[in-house]
Formats: structure tokens, C-alpha cells, sequence
């Protein structure tokens, strides 16, 4: 196999790809923008206030939507505006739907870098550098993305507003079996961590060391299964294993969680994705 060195090629400067390329290859296939397994929803997607939405892209599972601008070059502060502009049109629009903005340029400045991470946590924006790279005759687009959206926690999360309970109520509220899932999965939590301990509140079941929670996994147990919420960033690797394994899964981009619904008769089988899935989200 020969080595070829590639070569960085500067779209803006190119008159053989242009805008509408770089958009027509994404539309092809989103998955080059490392945000996922998304779908097109549309592309140049009238606005009502003028304008067109580059693209608009649709996580299958989630449902989240994400408002994508591209730009050639640096970008500016006008592409900030438009993309930020789109996005609160369309969230206003179809309020049903999680929105996050996604800045897409072949250079991010420090500076513009500076001023998208200002609006981070206020508004969910991810900003992705996008270089074509030319070896052998051929040309390839490689997404580096370099701002992530903000995930905040949940309200049931809140340790200051969470109202303690003890087993007997998760016991009543659901079955012993499904609380027993619980238990089981901490042995697997003992360990990573022997001193993890479970942490009863009124709306999940958590966990803490000591009197410091650290919920990097929560449990709702239900009649016949329990909800299991592994902190975790979506990849690949945690979608194809847990597909493979049968089990009934989704993926919260607003929490940053994978939750998996797990049935009694499930964890035997299951225990040791379980734990490489545990094991993953105590280490980020």
C-alpha cells in the first residue's frame, strides 16, 4: 500500500467546488457531520422572515432537529446571525420538536470561537470545522466538531429540590423486581466504585458517595421494566451493541443520556453491555 500525503484544499478559493456542493454532500449523507444517524428533513428551506435554511436534519429516534449553516471560509459574524436567526424560527414553528443550531465553516476562528461560546448554554449550538482534504486524485470532507451543545441537567436531577424516599416506596410505587434490577445493577456499580451507594428520591433512584450524588446513571422503576439513564455521548459503537442486544433503547440529546428500559428477565443476559456501558460513562 503506498502512502500518499494529502492536501488541504481551500473551497472558498476553489472554482471546482463551491456551497451548493458541500451542501449536496452532506445532504447525501449527514452522518459526515459526526452528529449522528440523522436524516434530511429538507434543504434550502424557506424562511418566513427571508432566507433560506441550508439544511434541516432530523435525528429518527430523538426527534431532535438541527438548523445547519455552511460556509465557505472563515465565518463571520453574519453566518452566526443567519444560523441563530433560522434556528428560533424554526423552534418557534414546530415547537414539538428539540432544536440545536449548527454553525458549519472551513475555519473557526479563535475569536468567532470565543463569541459562539457565549450563547452556549443559553442556546443549543454546535459548531463543526469542515476541511477537504485531496489525495490521489480524489477529495474528502472531514468534520472536526469543535463546540458541542451545552446539555443541562434535568430537574429531576436537582439534589437541592429532590424529595428522599426510601425502598419500601419505590417497592410500592413499582414491583419488588423491578427495584431488584436496581440492586443488581449496583453490585456491577461496587466495581467501578466500592463506595457508590443507592440514593432514593421521590422521582428516580440515584446515587451518591457519602452525601455527594453522583448521578452519572439514574433508575425510574416501573410495574414491569426499569428505566435505566446512563450519562453518555451517542456513538456508534453504544448503538450497534445495544441494538444487537434487543433491548428497548433511546438516546436524550437534551440530558446526554442513553435510557434503556429493562425488563427482569433481561439483565442476566444483558449484564455485561450493562457494565461496559456503566463503565464508559463513570470514566468521561
Amino acid at each position: 500500500m503506498e502512502y500518499i500525503k494529502p492536501e488541504r484544499v481551500w473551497l472558498k478559493n476553489s472554482s471546482d467546488y463551491n456551497e451548493k456542493w458541500v451542501q449536496a454532500r452532506i445532504a447525501d449523507d449527514p452522518t459526515i457531520l459526526g452528529l449522528g444517524d440523522l436524516v434530511l428533513r429538507d434543504k434550502e428551506r424557506i424562511q418566513p422572515s427571508a432566507g433560506r435554511l441550508d439544511l434541516l436534519l432530523q435525528d429518527p429516534e430523538s426527534y431532535q432537529r438541527y438548523e445547519v449553516e455552511v460556509q465557505l471560509g472563515k465565518t463571520d459574524e453574519a453566518h452566526i446571525i443567519r444560523t441563530i436567526e433560522y434556528w428560533d424560527v424554526e423552534r418557534k414553528r414546530y415547537p414539538q420538536y428539540e432544536h440545536c443550531a449548527v454553525i458549519v465553516a472551513e475555519d473557526i476562528t479563535s475569536r468567532f470561537l470565543n463569541v459562539i461560546s457565549l450563547f452556549n448554554g443559553t442556546i443549543p449550538l454546535v459548531a463543526i470545522q469542515l476541511q477537504a482534504i485531496s489525495f490521489g486524485g480524489n477529495i474528502s470532507l472531514i468534520a472536526t466538531k469543535v463546540l458541542d451543545q451545552f446539555n443541562r441537567g434535568m430537574v429531576e436531577e436537582d439534589e437541592e429540590i429532590a424529595v428522599p424516599t426510601d425502598r419500601n416506596y419505590w417497592e410500592s410505587k413499582a414491583t419488588r423486581d423491578s427495584v431488584r434490577i436496581v440492586d443488581q445493577t449496583l453490585e456491577s456499580l461496587k466495581k467501578i466504585d466500592s463506595k457508590l451507594n443507592l440514593k432514593y428520591n421521590k422521582f428516580y433512584i440515584g446515587l451518591a458517595v457519602g452525601d455527594s450524588p453522583n448521578n452519572f446513571v439514574i433508575f425510574t422503576p416501573h410495574k414491569k421494566f426499569t428505566s435505566i439513564r446512563i450519562r453518555l455521548a451517542q456513538i456508534d459503537q453504544w448503538n450497534e451493541a445495544l441494538e444487537q442486544s434487543g433491548l428497548d433503547y433511546d438516546y436524550r440529546p437534551r440530558e446526554g443520556r442513553y435510557r434503556i428500559r429493562m425488563e427482569p428477565e433481561q439483565f442476566k443476559p444483558n449484564v455485561v453491555l450493562l457494565e461496559q456501558l456503566l463503565q464508559a460513562s463513570f470514566a468521561e
